[in-house]
């Protein structure tokens, strides 16, 4: 398994949101922050909107699966990325959504 850093700590979430850069869709918005050293970070968030525990540990997977299938196009990106799921997510197929996280993600 490829070697991946994952924001866990809420002042770490706040401090990219703070920063105000944002790309959204109809599935995700994706806050981010650039940084001059370092390597790609991200978090995954999703709120109580969605669903139940359950619906949004499984949401959270399949975010988390994306990111790891587009970890090659992104290892180089010194960024930190924070990607709140919208309820739109569960309205599309796991293409649609992994395309739309993509572009997002390689737009950066």
């Amino acid at each position: 398994m490829k070697n991946i850093s994952i924001i866990k700590k809420n002042q770490d979430f706040q401090k990219i949101i703070r920063h105000r850069k944002f790309k959204n869709t109809s599935s995700f918005v994706v806050y981010f922050i650039n940084k001059n050293e370092g390597s790609f970070r991200y978090g995954i968030s999703v709120g109580k909107k969605l669903g139940n525990a359950v619906l949004r540990n499984h949401t959270k997977r399949i975010v988390r699966t994306i990111v790891y299938n587009s970890l090659e196009k992104l290892k180089f990106k010194k960024i930190d990325v924070v990607i709140i799921v919208k309820a739109g997510f569960l309205n599309k197929e796991y293409a649609d959504n992994s395309n739309q996280l993509d572009k997002l993600l390689l737009s950066i």
